[in-house]
């Protein structure tokens, strides 16, 4: 996911303060991994500088006279553009033919290592972590349920694969090792 727009288009629906502009983030798209406050500044920094954003104003916090003033930011016309653009632009699928997996599997096969133990593993692996993602979707919202299962497909889709390669590793090892 880009950070950066998913950022850009958070502050498309109101101006805000880069601090609850960061909370905003956390709570829809943070999940276990939140956003560190210098990745907002620094991705906030540089939407100013492309013109995407810009700051509408500073306000003084009447309880803390001796604090920073907070700037807020609100999307320019181009910012809104660049979201459109992005949000009607369909996603590639990955084109990322070669996986980490699959190369263990080939060099477990051009050792003469068991590969089979290998992809068992991995296997076992993707079911535990299924379990961990389906235990956290009981009493999610439909945002955090939606995300899981997405992540959920994904490693289904992996499952299959290493079912498929570990039916064919006879004739994959034959293959690799050029007999």
């Amino acid at each position: 996911m880009n950070n950066a727009l998913a950022l850009l288009g958070l502050l498309s629906v109101e101006p805000s303060h880069g601090y609850d502009l960061k909370h905003s983030y956390d709570r829809t798209f943070g999940g276990q991994k939140p956003l560190a406050f210098g990745q907002v500044y620094a991705t906030l920094a540089r939407m100013i500088r492309d013109g995407l954003i810009a700051a509408i104003d500073a306000d003084d916090d009447p309880d803390d006279a001796a604090g920073p003033e907070r700037k807020r930011y609100r999307v320019t016309p181009a910012g809104r553009e660049k979201i459109a653009a992005w949000m009607f632009t369909p996603d590639t699928p990955s084109e990322k033919l070669q996986s980490d997996l699959f190369a263990k599997t080939v060099i477990a096969l051009l050792l003469g290592d068991d590969a089979a133990a290998l992809l068992d593993a991995q296997r076992a692996e993707h079911m535990q972590r299924m379990r961990e993602l389906t235990r956290a979707k009981q009493g999610a919202g439909i945002a955090d349920v939606l995300l899981l299962d997405h992540a959920l497909f994904h490693i289904e889709a992996d499952l299959r694969w290493i079912d498929l390669t570990s039916s064919r590793l006879g004739q994959l090892a034959g293959e690799v090792r050029g007999a």
